[in-house]
């Protein structure tokens, strides 16, 4: 049986699992990552790749392709890392430096990018050939895939698009220097900093931790919203609006009949139902397919990803 292994490198974690050609994973493993460069990142996976193939092993011969999803900036033509941000850029021949010690055919993608294969491959790309998945977990991202292609831009950085004004002002400054970008609204980061900034104008009973290491969880504002906590109801508000705005926008710039949300934010089910709420019917009556939750496990979309990107499809 041929088998891929796919890596899907996150801000705190590492999974590392083999997938066959059907999406099915076989075998997994997950490891903890933390805050790193890439530099360090790339000794992280290969000390767990390293520990995989020494205690979880193959499921029978040797995968055929590798393939990892990576924060930041990756040119998937040339194997290289490019950057993880403007401040943490160290590029790395990174698929050519796993292939040399593992001996297997290796690709590399942006992790969104990846999570987006991983639609095309086993998701909403076996009905559409224009779609657009966007990622609302910890952060906002996208990919765009037009006539059955993704859009990846002249340096490897279309659809970044947690970086747009979406009509919802709140008065946070992003670090890509503009103002009340939608991933400061409505992505995990977003909410935990509204709920700090709007903390003293509303009554709520939401935990708001001294610690700023510490996230407001989002889980927690979605229940008390639904109880009427004046001060979720307005996070709900605003993320939602921010949301519709940014599918509006993204709907009228690639002409997509589908839009697929994933990541943690969106996956219950409560900001989705929202969100459809404040979607102008003239600007979505081309969305043939409607504004979908992935039915992909949210937990393993990007390593189907990694491993879509391992059959370098």
């Amino acid at each position: 049986m041929e088998t891929y292994l796919g890596l899907d490198l996150g801000g705190t974690k590492l999974l590392i699992g083999e997938v066959d050609n059907r999406g099915n994973i076989l075998k997994y493993k997950k490891y903890d990552s933390g805050y790193f460069n890439q530099q360090a990142a790339s000794e992280i996976i290969k000390a767990s790749l390293d520990d995989y193939i020494k205690t979880v092993g193959w499921t029978d011969k040797k995968p055929i392709g590798m393939g990892v999803g990576l924060i930041g900036r990756v040119n998937p033509e040339e194997g290289v890392w490019l950057q993880i941000d403007p401040s943490r850029t160290q590029p790395i021949a990174l698929a050519k430096e796993l292939f040399d010690i593992y001996g297997i055919p290796c690709h590399i993608d942006n992790d969104v990018k990846s999570a987006t294969r991983a639609e095309r491959v086993f998701g909403f790309g076996q009905i559409s050939k224009n779609f657009i998945y966007i990622n609302v977990g910890t952060g906002i991202a996208a990919g765009c895939v037009v006539n059955g292609r993704q859009i990846r831009g002249s340096h490897f950085n279309a659809c970044e698009v947690g970086h747009t004004r979406v009509g919802v002002n709140v008065g946070i400054k992003c670090g890509c220097g503009r103002m009340d970008c939608v991933e400061l609204i409505a992505s995990g980061l977003g909410i935990d900093r509204c709920a700090r900034l709007l903390a003293d104008r509303y009554e709520t009973k939401l935990h708001i931790p001294a610690d700023k290491g510490e996230r407001v969880l989002a889980s927690e504002v979605f229940t008390l919203s639904k109880k009427g906590d004046p001060l979720c109801v307005q996070l709900v508000e605003n993320a939602s609006e921010a949301l519709a705005n940014l599918i509006m926008n993204l709907v009228r710039v690639s002409d997509p009949d589908t839009v697929v949300l994933g990541g943690g934010i969106v996956s219950d089910g409560y900001i989705h139902t929202k969100t459809l709420e404040k979607l102008s019917p003239t600007t979505m009556r081309f969305v043939n397919n409607g504004v979908v939750i992935t039915k992909l496990n949210p937990d393993f979309i990007g390593l189907l990803g990694a491993a879509a990107v391992a059959m370098n499809m």
